[in-house]
């Protein structure tokens, strides 16, 4: 057990928030909207990847979030030989940012973990998100109460891994390194961003990828009490 922590700091997509599931959600109803035809099943196959290449452009500074919002769809109706007018795309793009929030589910276990944690430390959440839908993904969840403290890359102006946003967090939760631990399942971000402040990290590897046998790794969220 790690009784040197005090502050635990999460990541919210793909870690507590389940984006994927919501996220096909989200197309599903956008697709039904619009009478897209397109198998969503195809069209989810080419884009999960495709949007994890393009913000991941954006996380190093390459993009901003209007050419995310915009390319990721646009590669996709292209790879699918889908013919779509760059105005239907932007209101794809708009319809998402609108629906996505509305979506509510969570990784299995976020809730009873969380009331597990909230007992023992002080929780905290820095996201790469955008500003304007994170809130609400919390909001809508039932989640943001369990939180005291909200970092988002936007309100930085850095995104994880740079060590600004860490820091900025950290600050605002008064919280000093060697008390704390972020939770994520990016490795680059979330992990490697909290070791090279000095934060502790444990990696949400539910995605099943091979990292480095030195860092502290969970398949499930339930798995955090080994830990904490």
């Amino acid at each position: 057990m790690m009784k040197h922590i005090n502050h635990v700091f999460f990541d919210l997509d793909h870690t507590l928030w389940d984006f994927d599931r919501n996220s096909a959600l989200t197309f599903e109803k956008i697709f039904a909207m619009r009478e897209i035809q397109l198998s969503l099943s195809d069209f989810l196959t080419v884009y999960e990847p495709v949007n994890l290449r393009y913000w991941k452009l954006y996380r190093d500074a390459k993009i901003d979030k209007i050419d995310l919002r915009y390319h990721r769809l646009r590669d996709v109706f292209t790879e699918l030989n889908y013919p779509i007018s760059d105005h239907a795309i932007h209101e794809i793009s708009d319809d998402y940012i609108k629906y996505l929030t509305t979506y509510t589910h969570l990784f299995d276990g976020t809730i009873e973990i969380l009331d597990y944690l909230a007992g023992k430390y002080q929780l905290h959440i820095i996201t790469n998100g955008f500003e304007e839908v994170q809130q609400s993904k919390m909001n809508h969840s039932n989640i943001a109460h369990y939180f005291k403290t909200v970092t988002n890359s936007e309100m930085v102006g850095v995104k994880k891994p740079d060590p600004k946003i860490f820091h900025f967090a950290m600050k605002a939760a008064q919280a000093e390194p060697h008390e704390s631990i972020m939770i994520g399942d990016n490795y680059e971000a979330d992990i490697l961003g909290a070791l090279a402040v000095d934060m502790d990290a444990l990696c949400f590897n539910y995605h099943n990828a091979q990292l480095d046998p030195n860092i502290k790794v969970i398949e499930n969220l339930a798995a955090i009490r080994n830990y904490l």
